[in-house]
């Protein structure tokens, strides 16, 4: 890194800055700093304005009061002090190649051979950050997963790009990586600000915050309400300090094993029983998802109008297999029961209406109207909205593919409680997870290696290591 960044002149300076959209204070007098060499958490419930005051750092919005500046570099632009964003929402070209979605954001890659040039620096790139990553920079973006996009995202985002990165931006970088392929990241991190680059760091995450950063700045209703050295916070003090105390994580209580014979019984070894919550773990990309999909499309399709589906999916990828971003929170909150409230052919407005009005409240969807456009919440509140609809129909089985992508600890914690309540009324849950925790809250798992189960585990037998075992123990076979 540039030596001339580590005089401690900050990177960037926030003075008392605001953000209004109409009557509607999304940031409120916020001041901060960030300098070289400094990873800054940034903490806080959904809708809290994490996202407006990065939007803010990078140009993305002007303030509407106070003052952004980057005092280091002396330039009026984000762009130009050297600042760079990877967002929760992936912003990659899916029709493009890997190496070509670099060349949108490295305008100096022109001429003949930028293709070549493009390939290696985007190759560089992940393979400082993600070793062994596997990843052609030739294969179009729609051709990965939503792990890979993720890791190509965050690799573009510390690609030199004809200038050297001085602040990188992540925004719930591993929301879609499992922990090998996040540890990775975050030892990057680290090595990063050693040589005198900056990170803001925003996730949910609790672990990684603590292992990451340097500062914790901890927002709520668009205001700081605490910023202390890392070393200063616990856990419970920085829940507290984000104003809701979060229950256990790691403890589940214990119920009968019973669920009767087998509801769901798939091709590829997966069973579930009714009232069960099963998990699907294991390493990101190895046959999760696809077996996910499989069963979903296989129960759910039905040419018959009016027939109740069988199955209700919650996306973990809301911008490409969740929300319809032309339709409102309403809307998007209510689409799959429409049926069931239609009068006569019609849909009836007040039960809709009142639908929504009590999924707002029980899931605390944070917007003063639901007739707003849903792309108007904040990420973790669209997933809230995903998971309104799905748990408002009466659909018997729930199928969940990484669903708490940007959900803070608080309505992680709500969302366990309300399916397990689900569960013990008779609805069974198929849940993959690329968060062990998450998936030790499930009654059975089934681990995935290569595309193939490679074990089911109950009870007490459902442990982290447990878990990491079998993810790895299908290497061997044949050796």
């Amino acid at each position: 890194m540039n030596s001339a960044t580590t005089n401690g002149t900050p990177l960037v300076a926030l003075t008392n800055a605001e953000k209004h959209f109409g009557a509607v204070r999304a940031l409120d007098g916020v001041s901060l700093s960030i300098s070289a060499g400094e990873c800054l958490g940034l903490v806080g419930h959904n809708g809290a304005g994490k996202s407006t005051l990065v939007n803010l750092i990078n140009g993305g919005l002007t303030p509407s009061g106070g003052t952004v500046a980057f005092p280091a570099s002396g330039a009026s632009r984000a762009l130009d002090a050297g600042v760079r964003s990877v967002f929760q929402e992936l912003s990659l070209c899916p029709n493009l190649t890997v190496a070509e979605n670099l060349r949108i954001s490295h305008t100096s890659l022109k001429g003949i051979g930028w293709r070549r040039r493009a390939r290696a620096e985007i190759l560089a790139s992940l393979d400082t950050v993600f070793p062994n990553h596997g990843i052609d920079p030739d294969v179009t973006v729609d051709q990965l997963t939503i792990a890979e996009r993720q890791m190509v995202e965050i690799a573009i985002g510390f690609a030199p790009r004809g200038s050297e990165a001085k602040l990188v931006i992540l925004d719930e970088p591993t929301s879609s990586l499992d922990a090998g392929i996040a540890e990775q990241l975050l030892t990057h991190i680290k090595a990063f600000c050693a040589q005198g680059g900056a990170i803001l760091f925003i996730s949910h995450m609790m672990g990684e915050i603590f292992d990451v950063a340097s500062t914790i700045v901890v927002m709520k209703d668009g205001k700081v309400v605490t910023s202390r050295p890392t070393a200063e916070f616990s856990r419970s003090s920085l829940v507290e300090a984000m104003g809701h105390v979060a229950g256990p994580t790691t403890e589940k209580a214990v119920r009968s094993t019973d669920f009767g014979g087998d509801i769901l019984n798939s091709a590829t070894g997966l069973t579930a029983g009714k009232g069960e919550i099963v998990g699907l773990a294991g390493l990101a990309g190895h046959g999760q998802a696809e077996a996910l999909a499989r069963l979903y499309f296989e129960h759910s399709s039905s040419w018959r109008p009016g027939k109740g589906a069988g199955m209700v999916f919650v996306a973990g990828d809301r911008g490409r297999d969740g929300i319809l971003p032309l339709w409102s929170i309403l809307r998007n909150a209510t689409v799959s029961i429409l049926p069931q409230i239609a009068k006569r052919g019609l849909v009836d407005r007040e039960a809709e209406a009142a639908v929504a009005a009590d999924w707002k409240s029980r899931i605390g969807i944070r917007t003063d109207d639901v007739n707003n456009n849903i792309l108007s919440l904040s990420g973790g509140n669209q997933q809230k909205v995903l998971f309104a609809r799905a748990l408002a129909s009466a659909a018997p089985v729930v199928v969940m593919d990484d669903p708490m992508r940007g959900v803070d600890v608080g309505t992680k914690q709500d969302v366990y409680a309300m399916i397990r309540s689900e569960s013990e009324q008779g609805r069974t849950f198929l849940w993959y997870s690329t968060e062990t925790e998450e998936v030790c809250q499930c009654d059975r798992v089934f681990v995935f290696r290569d595309g193939e189960i490679s074990a089911e585990l109950t009870g007490a037998d459902i442990t982290e290591e447990s878990i990491l075992d079998a993810s790895f123990e299908m290497q061997g076979v044949g050796a």
